[in-house]
């Protein structure tokens, strides 16, 4: 089993000022499923780092992930046509390339859980495996 990781649970996990701080370094901490980062949410991810928490987070970071302690998925090329359906079928709702990757990268593994703050987007967006997905923390 592996769980998707947003970039909305990484940043609060990395930003102990966060008030979600708390629920989002546990969640990191105890789960058992193999850890994966989709590889558009770096990019999103080391900007916030940068404008929100200073120059050493992003590098902590991308340390971990080098220690094996994430895994970073790539979107495949179905992955991206799945993004760009995503974005047009959410137009209204401004889902982002980021976004629609995490879903679909979520759909290609088959899993029903996602860990996002992101109860706007990933709580109306309808995955095409399952009704809805689990949205942790929760």
């Amino acid at each position: 089993m592996a769980l998707v990781l947003d970039t909305s649970v990484l940043l609060a996990a990395l930003d102990a000022a966060d008030p979600d701080h708390g629920p989002c370094a546990r969640l990191l901490t105890i789960s058992r499923e193999d850890l994966i980062v989709p590889v558009l949410v770096l990019g999103e991810l080391d900007y916030w780092c940068q404008t929100r928490l200073g120059p050493d987070v992003w590098p902590a970071f991308l340390e971990d992930v080098l220690r094996g302690a994430y895994e970073i998925a790539a979107p495949s090329a179905e992955d991206l046509e799945r993004c760009l359906e995503l974005q047009r079928t959410y137009a209204d709702l401004e889902v982002g390339v980021v976004d629609a990757s995490v879903l679909a990268l979520v759909e290609r593994l088959e899993e029903e859980r996602v860990a996002t703050l992101d109860h706007r987007h990933f709580a109306t967006m309808r995955p095409a495996h399952v009704s809805a997905l689990e949205l942790l923390p929760g």
